[in-house]
């Protein structure tokens, strides 16, 4: 199945999966990945909370990240953050066939955007808070995910005005006049430009006012800030409930098509294997 529905449509976002254990079962997040070229997963702290927190064995797991892990002083955070490299480390080395989730290794850009070592043809995003843990892959450009309580009171504190451009504020008042929860409406606003900021790798250095997003009854895509398109059907985004949370994703299809090769072992380009091997052909002729 392709990513996009047919052309000129977004990319598809799956429903994300809930993997419950290390040793759950890990075919859906395969099948999503390499069918859908997108995979979102979900996951609870409580399961994923490292069993010795400066074992021997957490630190192999982490690998380069463990010293990021030790100079975290809050002990929830740091459980936090271990806990979503593991997630991400698992369903990564189950979907890329790597034999051993250690051998997957996770670095960061210049921006603190995380990115998998020697896989640069699947793009990662990481999201938590409070005990969900989020992970999102895909192969088709870029992702980016977030997730925030629906009970956080973003409304009532004023956070609008400077989250949300002149028409998002307009949409938001009708919420408030049609007797709706302007505040559901704008967590799923503020959700949407988390993920889609973590995409394009440019966090809070892209003001929230500076582009924005329609109702949810219309197909979702990026606005300028009086409301006109500001992006075309490459980009697809989902918000959804998991239980009390809020959770959005935002994928980029940059329009190079299933990617059909995605064995930890075999993710150079094609096109560069090919050039390789003509160089090593002259060479020995």
């Amino acid at each position: 199945m392709a990513a996009r529905t047919g052309p000129g449509l977004p990319p598809v976002i799956p429903e994300a999966r809930l993997v419950r254990h290390r040793d759950d079962d890990w075919s859906g997040v395969v099948e999503d990945l390499a069918t859908r070229g997108t995979v979102l997963i979900h996951a609870r702290l409580p399961h994923w909370r490292p069993p010795e927190p400066e074992g021997p064995e957490l630190r192999r797991l982490l690998g380069r990240d463990w010293t990021k892990y030790l100079d975290i002083a809050h002990a929830q955070l740091r459980d936090r953050f271990a806990a979503t490299r593991l997630l991400l480390k698992y369903a990564a080395g189950k979907s890329l066939g790597a034999g051993d989730p250690a051998d997957v290794e996770l670095s960061y850009g210049p921006t603190g955007r995380p990115y998998l070592r020697g896989c640069d043809q699947v793009d990662v995003s990481l999201s938590h808070t409070d005990d969900l843990l989020l992970v999102g892959l895909t192969t088709r450009g870029l992702i980016g995910v977030d997730a925030e309580r629906a009970d956080r009171q973003l409304y009532a504190k004023g956070m609008g005005r400077h989250v949300c451009t002149q028409d998002e504020m307009r949409l938001l008042a009708e919420e408030v006049g049609r007797g709706r929860d302007a505040n559901q409406a704008l967590l799923r606003l503020w959700t949407l430009k988390e993920a889609y900021s973590k995409a394009i790798a440019q966090g809070m250095a892209f003001r929230f006012t500076e582009f924005g997003f329609g109702p949810d009854d219309r197909p979702v895509q990026v606005n300028r800030p009086d409301g006109t398109p500001g992006t075309d059907q490459e980009w697809g985004f989902r918000t959804f409930r998991l239980d009390e949370y809020v959770v959005s994703a935002a994928v980029y299809d940059a329009g190079f098509g299933r990617l059909r090769h995605t064995d930890f072992d075999n993710m150079l380009d094609e096109e560069a294997v090919a050039a390789i091997a003509e160089e090593l052909a002259r060479q020995r002729g």
